[in-house]
């Protein structure tokens, strides 16, 4: 992303989110939703683009392994749940917080190399349907073998951060904005972990060998970067990302067997901001997250309510119709 598509989007989301709030008012004004106040409306954005965050956290994980080997990895929701029930579980055996995540990490790493070692770097050259369907095998293998291990009744997943409601700029809105002080967190955490990944990808020779191969695999092999090695990189970067997200979903929601399936949600998230962009899953994920709940709380009485079930994926196949490569994705061209 260069700095005129990032200076569109800093000018153009403030007035996209001014012309929705002016919209709604005015369908409010003409009876056709029920209710509408500026405070409400910005406090409703507010917890979409966090909401957003955690699901650009799971989304992240796809693009990383999609970028650099071209695979669609189905299973990365399993790795979600893997992640949060091993560290539950070592947390249940006494161990403090940052002792299991540390474990939990360096078993993520292991599974994470173990699965591009013996289930995948063996398709190499295969159809892309046989790659796809072989992370199918994974995420379910994963999905039980998690629970054979650790169980699958559901746990509770607390590392201290609080979740009590707390009210942001007071002297702006009227009474102020209620948010989740975990929700404010869980999108702190996943902004630090996008930094760390903007840097380690920007200014580490790793970094640099990671774009090298996912911009041309046989370009990157012909100036002596190792491609096994950076995609098992790869997929141990994608493992510890999986192990924050499960973290973050588990301590919201429970660690239990549903966290696996917040991978569906991830889905239109990467049709949204495109299958190869990092800066595209954030973006895609902050334009569900809001989009969602802007419909579920404005339109959703309306017209019955559920919209948050549907609204994303409706939204990506019109993106599909219209922009199949994403607001940031590459488009591949194939010459004969």
């Amino acid at each position: 992303m260069n700095l005129r598509t990032i200076a569109i989007w800093v000018l153009s989301v403030p007035v996209i989110i001014a012309a929705l709030g002016y919209f709604h008012q005015g369908l409010a004004a003409a009876g056709l939703i029920s209710f509408f106040t500026w405070t409400f409306y910005f406090e409703v954005i507010l917890n979409g683009l966090l909401q957003g965050v955690m699901y650009s956290l799971v989304a992240l994980g796809f693009v990383l392994i999609f970028k650099a080997s071209g695979i669609f990895n189905f299973a990365q929701g399993s790795f979600v749940l893997f992640g949060a029930l091993t560290m539950v579980g070592l947390m249940e055996m006494g161990l403090h917080w940052i002792i299991a995540f540390v474990l939990t990490a360096g078993v993520m790493v292991l599974v994470a190399i173990a699965v591009e070692r013996v289930v995948l770097r063996p398709l190499v050259n295969q159809p892309h349907i046989i790659l796809f369907m072989a992370t199918i095998g994974i995420f379910y293998f994963m999905d039980g073998f998690g629970q054979t291990l650790w169980g699958s009744d559901v746990k509770v997943l607390d590392i201290g951060i609080p979740k009590d409601p707390i009210f942001l700029l007071p002297g702006v809105f009227d009474g102020g904005l209620l948010v989740n002080a975990f929700d404010v967190i869980a999108a702190l955490c996943a902004a630090l972990l996008v930094a760390v990944l903007a840097v380690f990808f920007q200014y580490t020779r790793t970094g640099r060998a990671l774009r090298a191969v996912a911009d041309d695999h046989q370009a990157a092999l012909s100036v002596g970067i190792p491609l096994k090695t950076i995609w098992a990189i790869v997929w141990s970067v994608a493992g510890i990302v999986a192990l924050v997200a499960g973290i973050m979903w588990g301590g919201k929601l429970g660690v239990q067997f549903t966290l696996a399936l917040i991978a569906l949600k991830a889905l239109p998230v990467l049709i949204l901001g495109g299958f190869t962009s990092i800066p595209g899953a954030i973006i895609g994920g902050l334009i569900i997250g809001a989009g969602e709940q802007v419909a579920e709380n404005f339109v959703g009485s309306a017209i019955g309510g559920a919209i948050q079930d549907w609204f994303a994926y409706m939204l990506a196949m019109v993106f599909l119709l219209f922009r199949p490569q994403g607001l940031f994705g590459e488009k591949i061209i194939e010459r004969v």
